[in-house]
């Protein structure tokens, strides 16, 4: 990068690192440094909410998601306006009229001690994984395009996120994520905006569109019923509903965001915000990233889009050969494909229906040709390199901005990733904070603690869990693609843990013993369908929560009215 890009970067960085610390140097006792003194206004747990929910694992995988599959992915979206209406009108009375500090407390003043530590612990676990992932995602990327090691990418994030975290704790992460939130949205969409700019001059943002459309990107809806499909309307209406419900309503990392508001009603509006925005921002991320598919429609794109692992198969004689000979038959499939391109935007220009699908159907059969060479090229980058990943998609939008985007520029977009990171990161590590503190220490190891000694345990916690989530990070390995991944590991757990809730707010006839022994079995089900079937990751969300509900009914009939 340009001298310049690395002040725009440093220079964000540090501006978001001290306004942190200033904006929560008064946080004196507990309640301060975990729920913020209950004194957030509604915009600002709104976009807390959106930044914990908005890692960088968004900005740098949701680009290339939308490049490699189309906008499909947003139907994993349409399910949460409907989930922050439900828990604005259940769970956040419940939540405030309690005075609770976790959403997990609830549990015990419902069930007992019992239930409520099986749900804290298997956040801990997801959350705790979760936080190594939200870090080890873009410091990856980041590190492989950068040329650091990834122990200094997964240093650098999670030491700037410990300073602020640890010094101020909830109101820190608060006031932090409004200023990433504005950095993180001012930069995608000047991305964007480059990216229509870099078009040819010829080829009109309507002519994109068209480009976009007639080459099986602009898929934003599909209404078939499949259980094996991630992505269709009914997964994202009904799977994404429960993830979402689970997510906000049970997930300490967004509870205690809307917590520390001034009111029942300044954390209704903050959740409401984040459902009317949050659809409306990830279309954006992924139309971004369909957009650069179409600039390489009319550009030749890289080969392989992890640069490094193909420069490594370049000094590498088994490899070298048979590489240039798929950069040569991808360059000429890349000007073929620009051709057939130009040629069916005429065409439908002249109404020349024919032509337009003989020359769509020549375009589709050259870029499926070219994923071909991608994923050859891929199976050889692993050959040569075992811990490599195989799919370069994660690769395509940071590539993009380091190769097509002006001085300054550059170093905003880095900013981006590495703010988002940051954004997520400190709310997961405060939250991971208040369970274990609040949960556990408090609750079953230390009950008659002063006030100061817990504040004192709490920056220790948070300090354990970021040192926990950089070690993580350093040693962890990918799994697919880095936004599904993160989803996919939330819905391994959410779901036990919504029915253990659901249960608590609608099923009053289930009591503690059966609604415990329900979760555990529920969650043995769930690990065994991720691992011996090919059921959608989002349906394990609806699936969870039902089985908690249904098995804990059985159990308590057995148990009688009485048993606990």
């Amino acid at each position: 990068m340009n001298q310049i890009d690395w002040i725009v970067l440093f220079g964000t960085l540090a501006l978001i690192v001290s306004y942190g610390i200033w904006k929560s140097r008064d946080n004196k006792n507990i309640e301060g440094y975990l729920l913020g003194d209950k004194s957030l206004k509604w915009w600002t747990i709104g976009l807390s909410v959106m930044a914990t929910q908005a890692s960088a694992i968004t900005f740098l995988s949701t680009p290339g998601q939308a490049f490699e599959d189309g906008m499909r992915f947003v139907q994993f979206y349409f399910g949460l306006p409907l989930a922050m209406v439900i828990l604005s009108i259940t769970a956040i009375p419940i939540y405030y009229r309690l005075k609770v500090f976790t959403a997990y407390e609830y549990l015990e003043t419902r069930f007992d001690l019992k239930t409520r530590s099986l749900a804290a612990f298997l956040f801990l676990i997801q959350r705790g994984l979760g936080a190594g992932i939200t870090i080890y995602a873009p410091s990856i990327i980041l590190s492989t395009i950068l040329g650091w090691s990834l122990f200094t990418t997964n240093f650098i994030i999670g030491f700037l996120v410990i300073i602020y975290t640890v010094a101020g704790g909830t109101k820190a992460v608060s006031q932090t994520q409004k200023l990433q939130m504005a950095v993180m949205m001012g930069g995608m969409i000047t991305a964007g905006v480059f990216v229509i700019l870099n078009l040819p001059t010829d080829v009109s943002f309507g002519d994109a569109m068209k480009v976009a459309g007639k080459m099986g990107k602009m898929n934003i809806v599909n209404l078939e019923f499949d259980l094996t499909d991630r992505y269709n309307l009914w997964s994202g209406l009904i799977g994404g509903m429960f993830l979402a419900l689970a997510y906000f309503g049970t997930d300490q990392s967004q509870v205690s965001r809307y917590l520390s508001g001034k009111s029942i009603k300044e954390s209704r509006l903050g959740l409401l915000f984040n459902g009317l925005l949050k659809v409306p921002m990830q279309f954006i991320i992924l139309f971004i990233g369909m957009m650069v598919f179409v600039f390489y429609v009319f550009n030749t794109p890289p080969v392989y889009f992890n640069q490094v692992e193909r420069e490594k198969l370049r000094t590498n004689d088994q490899f070298e050969e048979r590489l240039t000979q798929l950069e040569n038959e991808h360059n000429d499939l890349s000007s073929r494909k620009a051709v057939a391109i130009k040629g069916m935007l005429e065409a439908m220009d002249a109404g020349d229906e024919q032509t337009v699908t003989s020359q769509q159907q020549e375009a589709l059969s050259l870029n499926d040709r070219s994923k071909e060479i991608r994923e050859e090229i891929g199976e050889m980058v692993v050959q040569n390199n075992p811990d490599a990943k195989k799919d370069d998609r994660d690769y395509v939008f940071i590539n993009f901005v380091m190769n097509e985007l002006p001085i300054g520029v550059v170093g905003l977009l880095f900013a981006v990733i590495f703010s988002a990171a940051m954004s997520s990161t400190s709310s997961e590590l405060n939250a991971l904070a208040s369970t274990t503190t609040v949960d556990v220490y408090k609750r079953s190891i230390r009950k008659d603690g002063s006030p100061e000694h817990y504040l004192k345990s709490s920056r220790w916690m948070t300090l354990g869990w970021g040192m926990f989530a950089i070690a993580f990070a350093t040693f962890a390995t990918e799994m697919e693609n880095l936004i599904q991944a993160v989803n996919i590991l939330g819905s391994l757990f959410y779901g036990t843990i919504l029915g253990i809730f659901v249960s608590a707010f609608y099923v009053k006839y289930i009591k503690g013993t059966a609604v415990f022994i329900a979760a555990l079995i529920t969650e043995a089900i769930i690990l065994g369908l991720y691992f011996f079937t090919d059921v959608a990751f989002l349906l394990y969300n609806i699936i969870g929560c039902l089985l908690v509900v249904f098995i804990g009914l059985i159990l308590q009939r057995f148990m009688g009215e009485s048993g606990n």
